[in-house]
């Protein structure tokens, strides 16, 4: 199974054929490795990977130095994250949104989205992860998240970034706790729902914008008003199962032995996915905040 993201081509941990996936990986507490063709180890030439009939949640093969750990992971998430929230503060504090500076400002955030967006795909499409391009689609993101935080804040809900903010921790907090818990449960019959729930999220607000640029207004009203909260809680719920997605991918990175280096991929679905769940919560609080 490949786990994903809001970015739909990020790779997973397996490989099959010299190509990224994720489809070899059992599911956890399903069936040992090797009584069941889709349940193979995807890292069975990987000297450091556990031995056949290791699962994920089941007993692991001894520490070795070039397999990832939860550690890695956390300390690599911690880097890109880190990073994002720094470029957000300097780019929040060194490029004020005031109406002398609107102009400039909005141009700026949507050069540094754009590139963030290339540098994301470029790492989507890359067979193996490039911590400095991934360090730096964090930068340009953050700068992107900083300016729009500050607009956000300074016209339309002083004090909703915090909120936001907050709000994308709890759902960080409870999707984990719901996983750990195994009160969710990634399955394939999972993965294919939220995929193409997705799909179809995306491509709506891909006609919204449409809509909105060559009809004006706000398009199809999928941002504003109630359709607008809908779609925001639509959003979030989105989010919290590409977290779900992302948990099973490095629980599974890690039970089968990942080299340490897919820990970068790791770090990196999880910004995208944070960084969603922030932006839906920014517009939902938004919206939410204007109709009182």
């Amino acid at each position: 199974m490949r786990s994903s993201n809001p970015v739909f081509s990020r790779r997973g941990f397996s490989r099959d054929n010299g190509h990224a996936g994720f489809n070899a990986a059992p599911q956890a507490g399903g069936p040992a490795v090797g009584t069941n063709p889709y349940a193979t180890n995807p890292y069975a030439t990987n000297p450091y990977a556990p031995q056949q009939g290791t699962q994920p949640g089941g007993p692991q093969a001894p520490a070795r130095p070039d397999v990832m750990t939860i550690d890695d992971v956390v300390s690599r998430t911690g880097m890109t994250l880190g990073t994002v929230v720094l470029t957000a503060v300097l780019s929040w504090v060194l490029l004020p949104v005031d109406p002398a500076n609107l102009g400039k400002s909005y141009g700026i955030a949507i050069g540094a989205a754009l590139v963030a967006m290339v540098l994301s795909l470029i790492q989507s499409f890359k067979r193996r992860p490039t911590p400095a391009l991934i360090l730096a689609y964090a930068a340009f993101e953050g700068v992107f998240l900083g300016v729009i935080s500050s607009a956000v804040s300074t016209y339309l809900s002083p004090g909703v970034v915090v909120q936001a903010v907050m709000g994308t921790m709890a759902v960080f907090a409870g999707v984990l706790i719901a996983y750990k818990m195994r009160w969710i449960r990634v399955t394939r019959r999972f993965y294919g729902f939220v995929m193409a729930a997705a799909m179809g999220f995306v491509l709506l607000m891909v006609a919204n914008l449409l809509f909105s640029v060559f009809g004006g207004g706000d398009g199809l009203g999928f941002r504003s008003g109630g359709l607008g909260i809908i779609f925001g809680i639509v959003g979030i719920i989105l989010g919290a199962c590409f977290l779900a997605l992302d948990f099973k991918q490095v629980e599974d990175g890690v039970a089968y032995g990942a080299p340490r280096e897919e820990s970068w991929l790791a770090a990196f679905g999880l910004t995208l996915t944070l960084v969603w769940i922030y932006l839906e919560m920014l517009r939902l609080l938004s919206i939410l905040q204007g109709n009182d």
